[in-house]
Order: C-alpha cells, then structure tokens, then sequence
C-alpha cells in the first residue's frame, strides 16, 4: 500500500514563504506524477501545481505561478511545494497526491493516491 504523508505546513504573515514537504512510501515514486492540490474552508478543492515523474515539466494554476515552485527527490522520494509572497487567499489545507499517470495531470480523479494535508494559514 502507497502511502503519502505531506508536512511543513504552519502559519505565516502576508508576503512570507513556506515550503511543503511529502514523502510517498514504496519504489514506485519515481514513475509517478506528483501535485498538489489544496481547500479553503467552504471551496471545493483546487488544483495547485503538477511535476512530472521526471521532473522535466512542471505546470500551475494561475493562482501560483510564479510565487510557487514544485520539485521532487527521487532519491528521497519525496516532492516540495516552495510557497513565496503569500497571500491570505493561500490559506488552505494542502495535499499532496501521486498519480499513476506519470504526466501533467490536473483533475483530481487522475490521482491515485492521496495524504491527509497539512494546513496552511497566511495572516494578513
């Protein structure tokens, strides 16, 4: 059984940075894509960023580009989400999840596998 387990979440004023960490169990890692996705209190979850299983592509929402970054370790088997000049709309429960597809994927039914979350407050 896959299991992912994301950390590094916390609270943080407006402007700061924060980096995500998730760590999926098994030797599988490096043939999955791995995103994340994340859900304010009353929304439906969102899409966030997407890496490849290479790492060779990466692909965002709108939201984050260019304040976020998503990057992976294979060696550790583990995918960061690096979160800059943030915003107190960024305030969520981030989950990480792996998907079989090994692809930029973006809809969360082509992901296999998820973790619990971890949340994230931005103060204003």
């Amino acid at each position: 059984q896959v299991h992912v387990v994301e950390s590094g979440g916390g609270l943080v004023q407006a402007g700061g940075s924060l980096r995500l960490s998730c760590v999926v169990s098994g030797p599988a890692f490096r043939t999955y894509a791995m995103g994340w996705f994340r859900q304010a209190p009353g929304k439906e979850r969102e899409f966030v960023a997407v890496i490849t299983w290479s790492g060779d592509n990466t692909y965002y929402a709108d939201s984050v580009k260019g304040r976020f970054t998503i990057s992976r370790d294979n060696a550790k088997n583990t995918v960061y989400l690096q979160m800059s000049s943030m915003k107190p709309e960024d305030t969520a429960v981030y989950c990480c999840a792996a998907s079989l597809h090994g692809s930029v994927v973006v809809a969360p039914y082509d992901y296999d596998y998820w973790g619990q979350g971890t949340q994230v407050t931005v103060s204003s």
